[in-house]
């Protein structure tokens, strides 16, 4: 009989954007972000949509939260009653979000558990990705290190672009990074926009209208996908059919083997405002033993 098998947990948080049925298929945690209006509080995914912030901008722009301390603490605990002994917990970009640093800060009170906490410095299927492959890897392996490893083997590799409509949320939630186009929107130049190794966003090249700026995405995405084979996600906030033709220009390309299509998470929304098409290229990783 096998003695000391380690128990092992992975969570992340809503701007992951993985599918209901991926987290339910790989028992992935998911603290949710917090959509916060002067009279009322929603937590994000939960029990507010993304076309309900949208639909909403007009009148009002909400702020965002962090998940609490006492929130991130709750589900530890309830991991610990479930007698997990090794949690890896992956978080959006700690250069676009404070949750990374709130968690780890967190898990140094469960020092009955290995918490390894990672920062994606990425988001939306760019952590969603490499949250997934950790969740198959445990499938694969129970060795803990294993399973670090295969996050951060995806994460580093995986790419993120996207376009928006404005920059004006970017600016007014101050996460607009190291990207700037005052002068170069009254001229209609439109950035598209990736992140960098800090995990802030910044400007990967400049465009001349909206439907140049999804023509150069596609550009990328084929670009990206000449060698090798890759999991593409094409997603969007409030500009579903413009995403949907990019999704089925994708088909196009032999090189992808998963072709996702996902909206962004109402948190992500708050920021960007509607009109973001984005697409996410990560690696096919060989298994490992």
């Amino acid at each position: 009989m096998l003695t000391n098998v380690p128990k092992i947990a992975i969570v992340t948080d809503s701007t992951s954007d993985l599918d209901p049925e991926m987290i339910q298929e790989f028992e992935i945690e998911v603290l949710p972000l917090h959509i916060v209006y002067p009279d009322r509080e929603y937590l994000d995914r939960v029990n507010i949509s993304p076309n309900e912030v949208y639909d909403n901008m007009a009148n009002e722009v909400p702020t965002t939260s962090l998940p609490s301390p006492a929130e991130i603490a709750n589900l530890f605990g309830q991991l610990r009653d479930r007698h997990v002994t090794h949690i890896l917990a992956m978080h959006i970009s700690s250069g676009l979000s404070g949750t990374y640093e709130t968690v780890c800060q967190v898990a140094q009170d469960f020092k009955e558990m290995v918490i390894n906490v990672l920062d994606s410095k990425s988001l939306s299927m760019g952590l969603g990705f490499p949250v997934r492959e950790a969740a198959r890897q445990i499938r694969r392996s129970t060795d803990f290190q294993s399973v670090i490893k295969a996050a951060k083997d995806v994460s580093e590799r995986t790419r993120i672009y996207f376009v928006l409509s404005t920059l004006d949320y970017l600016k007014r939630g101050g996460r607009i990074g190291y990207v700037s186009g005052t002068l170069g929107e009254l001229l209609n130049i439109k950035p598209i926009i990736t992140v960098n190794s800090e995990g802030k966003y910044i400007t990967f090249a400049k465009v001349r209208g909206r439907d140049q700026s999804l023509i150069k995405l596609f550009d990328i995405l084929k670009e990206c996908t000449q060698e090798d084979h890759y999991n593409v996600a094409i997603v969007h906030g409030g500009a579903e059919q413009e995403a949907r033709n990019l999704w089925q220009k994708a088909h196009q390309l032999p090189n992808i083997d998963e072709l996702l299509f996902n909206q962004i998470s109402p948190v992500m929304g708050v920021h960007t405002g509607p009109g973001l098409v984005g697409i996410i290229i990560s690696p096919v990783l060989v298994p490992q033993a």
